[in-house]
């Protein structure tokens, strides 16, 4: 099955997929500050780069988009038909690139958190907030 889109138009989509300042990133930055959280952000020399670093709490947060990170059993993780096995080597790659950084993190006393962006939908959105305030101990 052939790609519906050109060459060009791909790479232009492609291009336009951003990995820091995402919306679900900023619902959660938004969230965290009006309780009162300070953070970092994408620090580069901690493993995995964590989008948001909470050095008070030793803890950081990572929010996954459930199609790069590899969301199993999530309706908006699907392997696209074309170019199958490039794909699922990449996502591949990425789950297991989270899984060291998570690993180190842990080693190294960080509590690590993960969301995904599907539990930042708009009917998972107040549950998913709640029970990271849980998380942090602010409850």
């Amino acid at each position: 099955m052939a790609d519906v889109h050109s060459v060009e138009t791909r790479s232009y989509n492609m291009s336009q997929i951003k990995g820091k300042n995402t919306k679900p990133e900023m619902l959660v930055r938004k969230f965290l500050h009006a309780n009162g959280f300070r953070y970092r952000l994408h620090v580069k020399d901690m493993p995995g780069r964590p989008d948001i670093i909470l050095p008070k709490y030793k803890t950081v947060i990572f929010i996954n988009g459930c199609f790069w990170h590899g969301h199993e059993g999530c309706k908006y993780y699907v392997i696209p038909k074309t170019r199958t096995d490039w794909w699922r080597q990449k996502i591949n790659s990425n789950i297991n690139n989270d899984r060291k950084a998570c690993q180190k993190l842990t080693e190294n006393q960080w509590n690590v958190i993960v969301i995904w962006e599907c539990e930042l939908r708009k009917d998972k959105l107040e549950n998913t907030l709640k029970e990271l305030l849980v998380k942090l101990g602010k409850t």
